[in-house]
């Protein structure tokens, strides 16, 4: 880790560079190492070690960014001129109202030494583990355990300081059998706190429970939805609907609807990239302190988040969830969290008789995005639950089904919430028992 005032002395060189009315500079520094594995061996190992510094100019209401990865005082100074180019040649923008001011940043810990000086060798091993346990049970294990360290710096003429330094850990893993699968996935800030022998437990029973899977006719079922498949779902509502861009552009199934209950009142839904229990983020990449943002309180649409260049729209103020520019997405919630419940395996499935327990989603699609209409197959673990017990394994089957509506039909709520990987954050969901999901055909595998 090269420390804060290494970054700061990237950045003022960059800034003396960008002679334009304001200029904004956020370098990315760090590593990135993955073992990767298939058919129960080894057969990558990456390190990847690298730099990016990414300007944004700003000359009236005109912007352009420049990017490079190069730290020699002639690249640094080619980038910020490079950025004031590009503005002078964008196109105006009236929304645009100027960069951020600088606002306190709290600190927040989501650094862990351990997961910083994690070796190839230890991961190796780790990897080993899960493999025989796989061979030893007739399967084929495959998936990636990566480990990674970022430092994060914003500054900008207007005065923006912003510093963090973070850590990651995630482990996917997939077991195959001739005619079955199971998965199991598992993230967290300090890679030593990751029970990697119980994550390839968790696959192999799943692959071995599934083995000769019976054919169910699609329909509407009740289900019981691993966190797996909850944060597939709670992932795509953020993507379509949960930024002020949709909402501003009459796209988002929040349009009309604040103040109203929209899903189940015993569903609260937010983002808080403060809290501990998730993957911590202080800032966005405009620099602007996260906000806690509620999206849905008992069921209530209350908010959605913003950047600066939203909040300037509306004459509101920026929640801290800006990505980096250019940006055609709007601002993104990526540290999501849903309320646990109370309820344990069992009561989740009691009183089920007839239903399907789904452990995860893939090949997943927007049909509606103002419905929050998903289509997409279950996988790796798809069982049909008979009077309260999980009986025996089925095909796959393709749904297609409103996630609101989906969130509206929630009977029961799982008491342990798992914490799972985003592109750039996490996402922190429990366990979800629905009255109904609309299945709308079935595979042969």
């Amino acid at each position: 880790m090269r420390g804060e005032e290494w970054l700061r002395r990237i950045a003022e060189r960059v800034l003396a560079a960008a002679r334009a009315n304001d200029a904004e500079v956020v370098i990315s520094a760090g590593e990135h190492a993955l073992t990767r594995f298939a058919g129960s061996a080894i057969h990558q190992n990456v390190l990847e070690v690298g730099v990016e510094v990414r300007v944004r100019a700003a000359v009236g209401r005109r912007t352009g960014v420049a990017i490079t990865d190069r730290l020699d005082d002639q690249s640094l100074q080619d980038v910020g001129r490079r950025a004031v180019e590009s503005a002078r040649f964008a196109p105006e923008d009236p929304d645009f109202l100027g960069l951020p001011a600088p606002q306190a940043v709290k600190r927040v810990s989501a650094h862990a030494p351990a997961t910083a000086a994690y070796s190839p060798e230890r991961r190796a091993r780790d990897v080993n583990a899960i493999c025989r346990q796989a061979i030893d049970r007739g399967l084929n294990a495959s998936g990636a355990w990566s480990t990674g360290e970022l430092e994060r710096a914003v500054a900008s003429s207007c005065g923006v300081w912003a510093y963090d330094a973070r850590t990651s850990a995630s482990l996917k893993t997939v077991m195959m059998g001739e005619n079955s699968s199971g998965y199991a996935e598992r993230t967290a800030v300090d890679a030593t706190s990751i029970d990697l022998e119980s994550a390839g437990r968790e696959a192999i029973d799943r692959a071995l429970r599934s083995r000769d899977p019976i054919h169910l006719d699609p329909g509407s079922y009740p289900v019981v939805l691993e966190p797996y498949a909850v944060g597939t779902m709670i992932d795509y509502l953020a993507y379509i609907g949960l930024g002020a861009l949709p909402v501003q552009e009459g796209r988002s199934f929040m349009n009309g609807h604040f103040g109203e209950r929209i899903v189940g009142e015993n569903i609260s839904l937010w983002d808080d990239g403060l809290d501990p229990s998730g993957v911590p983020m202080a800032f966005d990449w405009e620099g602007v302190p996260k906000k806690r943002v509620s999206f849905f309180d008992r069921g209530i649409a209350r908010g959605v988040v913003y950047d600066s260049y939203t909040a300037g729209r509306e004459g509101t103020e920026s929640t801290g969830h800006a990505l980096p520019a250019p940006n055609v997405y709007g601002p993104l919630p990526l540290n999501v969290f849903m309320a646990p419940g109370e309820a344990d395996s069992a009561a989740l499935l009691d009183g089920m008789h007839q239903g399907i327990w789904v452990t995860r989603f893939h090949y997943v699609n927007v049909v509606h995005p103002t419905k929050a209409i998903l289509t997409g197959m279950t996988r790796d673990g798809t069982f049909l639950v008979e009077r309260g017990e999980v009986t025996r394994p089925i095909h796959n089957l393709r749904f297609t089904q409103s996630v609101l509506e989906a969130l509206a039909n929630v009977e029961a709520i799982g008491r342990d919430p798992m914490l799972l990987q985003d592109e750039l954050g996490g996402t922190s969901v429990p366990p979800l028992r629905l009255g109904q999901f609309q299945f709308t055909s079935a595979t042969e595998f």
